[in-house]
């Protein structure tokens, strides 16, 4: 793919401000977990909500490392750790967030190409937000699990009414 053509401006906002919801909506289940919901698992043996929260700030570091150095932040040691304090996870998912964002805003202004991985900036956007989705679920099914499921009158507005908010 060609990323020299230029970007369109108002598509690339566009694309942004999807970035930007996502974020939103990996804070505001963070906020909305019941007591003991961090430490809720889906099955024995896997990671606890905690862990999918800082293994999601993990890899899209990872990645802004390997694609677009000039924005990487300092790697945690450890990707899958049990962070009890959701002050500091929600200051780490802000953090990778705008080390992705600044990433492939600067790489498509610049019409510059990713490092290492995808064919153009937009797919490393666009593969966040699919790898956040799927741990997204991951999350609600393990407090459904842990016998203390979000409603849809509880999540809808915390998820789905980011996504579709007009502005």
């Amino acid at each position: 793919m060609d990323v020299s053509d230029g970007p369109d401006q108002g598509l690339l906002d566009v694309l942004l401000d999807s970035w930007d919801r996502n974020n939103t909506i990996l804070l505001n289940l963070l906020r909305a977990l019941p007591k003991g919901g961090l430490e809720a698992r889906a099955i024995k043996g896997s990671p606890c909500i905690a862990e999918l929260f800082t293994h999601i700030h993990f890899v899209r570091l990872v990645f802004v490392f390997e694609d677009a150095p000039e924005f990487a932040r300092d790697l945690p040691k450890e990707e899958w750790v049990v962070e009890r304090d959701p002050g500091r996870i929600a200051q780490m998912l802000n953090d990778s967030a705008k080390a992705v964002r600044d990433a492939v805003k600067s790489r498509v202004e610049a019409g510059r190409h990713m490092d290492l991985h995808y064919d153009h900036p937009i797919l490393l956007l666009q593969h966040m937000l699919w790898h956040e989705g799927y741990h997204h679920g991951q999350m609600k099914l393990a407090l459904k699990v842990a016998g203390r499921p979000m409603t849809d009158e509880e999540a809808g507005p915390l998820t789905w009414g980011v996504w579709m908010r007009k502005k």
